[in-house]
């Protein structure tokens, strides 16, 4: 069996496409998903399965149970721990002195844009905030307020042309706490 840290987007935001977190875990264990616990009320569910099944298979079956339970989209991505590891020790704003965790946020992307949206992301600047692509991750430094910068989840879907969630760098951090003690 192998651990896997899902990430639904767009979720409980606003009173916007609820889902309690008790269902949702009862929805994945209907998947056939064994020691689900959920994080948060955002979507961050890990799991464990003994499915061969690739991160995007995953994400699709349990996109198509959500829409089929609710009856609206929910855009699923898919990590594991080994994964949330790598993601954890390669960024990049982590090097500099002094930096305030508390503004390290990461987007986090369904799948690798193509290059040319990721040259054409040269282009956008937005200082004080910060971004640096690698691979399907987008590492945030946003010394303000993430609610007011323009650096959104919303502006790298629109720009990479992939499906896209954010986490806090705490809960980045709490998700893997979680996928390890499985």
């Amino acid at each position: 069996m192998k651990t896997f840290i899902s990430i639904l987007r767009g979720i409980n935001v606003s009173g916007q496409r609820r889902i309690l977190m008790t269902d949702l875990k009862v929805l994945y264990e209907s998947l056939g998903f064994k020691e689900v616990v959920t994080y948060i009320q955002s979507g961050n569910v890990i799991f464990k399965t003994g499915e061969d099944a690739s991160n995007e298979e995953l994400a699709k079956k349990i996109e198509q149970a959500i829409t089929e339970k609710y009856e609206f989209e929910v855009p699923v991505i898919i990590r594991c721990v080994v994964e949330i590891e790598q993601v954890i020790s390669v960024n990049p704003f982590l090097k500099n002195r002094g930096i305030n965790t508390e503004k390290l946020h990461v987007t986090f992307l369904a799948t690798n844009p193509t290059p040319a949206t990721l040259q054409n992301m040269c282009a956008f600047s937005f200082p004080p905030d910060e971004f640096v692509i690698i691979g399907t991750e987008v590492f945030l430094h946003v010394p303000g307020s993430y609610g007011e910068t323009k650096l959104s989840t919303n502006f790298f879907e629109s720009k990479l042309k992939v499906s896209a969630t954010t986490r806090n760098w705490k809960t980045v951090n709490k998700l893997l706490e979680l996928a390890r003690s499985k």
